[in-house]
């Protein structure tokens, strides 16, 4: 069965699985090349205008409407110092069962069979941001693997490291983990609708714990829907306009039966 049969699409499930995640904060931000946690992150903040509340407060990157910031990422290090920032997400070409993150090379460092982009503030955003998200759209033992070729960001550090930050979760499209950081482990919190235990299993290279009951991951609610379609896909298309294109055409509600 398809998200589409559900009534709605895998980006959408995904950013609402993200805003149930963010919670009650006070600052979300959100790097570059990031649409599905930009679409969580404004997702909340809706969600907490109609409870009355000015928060959080959301910071996009590569936005001029939703950030405050005039000199980009020297900003973005200076608050989650500061301790002024709450949430972030992290992805990675690979990532292992410890939680660690690898965003710089496939195979020997020498001579690697691939090259990533790099760690740019990977490592230190781990380490201050109190609520690290971690996603990854492509969930397969290539991209979810036993151990990284390149640790970029630990999840997990000696007892003798002062560290306020880390990783609480990783959102893949086809479930949820939750992450256990004293025993530096994963365990199966749910399973999308049209995805199964089996599968996770299967395509999972590092090993995670999984409860008796593995509970279905919530579908969006109908007012969660109307929220991203009707009021986060026109701030989002700033920033990401293909993908909002894509995602939510024309701005408007999309219907079970539309292509």
């Amino acid at each position: 069965m398809t998200k589409e049969e559900f009534g709605f699409q895998d980006e959408e499930l995904l950013a609402s699985v993200i805003a149930d995640l963010i919670g009650d904060v006070r600052h979300v931000a959100v790097g570059n090349a990031s649409p599905i946690p930009a679409t969580a992150a404004l997702l909340a903040r809706e969600r907490g205008r109609l409870e009355g509340l000015s928060r959080p407060h959301v910071s996009l990157l590569q936005s001029r409407k939703h950030n405050f910031w005039t000199d980009g990422a020297r900003e973005l290090f200076d608050c989650a110092g500061q301790g002024r920032i709450d949430v972030f997400f992290l992805s990675g070409g690979q990532i292992d069962g410890h939680g660690n993150v690898n965003l710089v090379s496939i195979g020997d460092y020498d001579q690697p069979k691939a090259r990533f982009p790099g760690s740019f503030g990977s490592s230190y955003l781990y380490y201050v941001v109190p609520k690290v998200i971690l996603f990854r759209t492509e969930h397969s033992r290539r991209t979810l693997v036993p151990k990284v070729d390149f640790i970029s960001a630990p999840g997990v550090s000696p007892p003798n490291v002062h560290r306020t930050g880390g990783p609480v979760a990783l959102v893949t499209n086809r479930c949820l983990f939750s992450f256990d950081a004293a025993r530096g482990r994963f365990a199966l919190a749910s399973v999308h609708p049209g995805h199964s235990i089996e599968e996770v299993v299967e395509h999972t290279g590092f090993e995670f714990d999984r409860p008796a009951d593995v509970p279905p991951t919530p579908a969006p609610s109908p007012e969660t829907l109307r929220l991203m379609r009707e009021v986060v896909a026109p701030q989002l298309a700033e920033v990401y306009p293909q993908f909002t294109a894509r995602v939510f055409p024309l701005g408007r509600p999309r219907e079970s039966g539309d292509p």
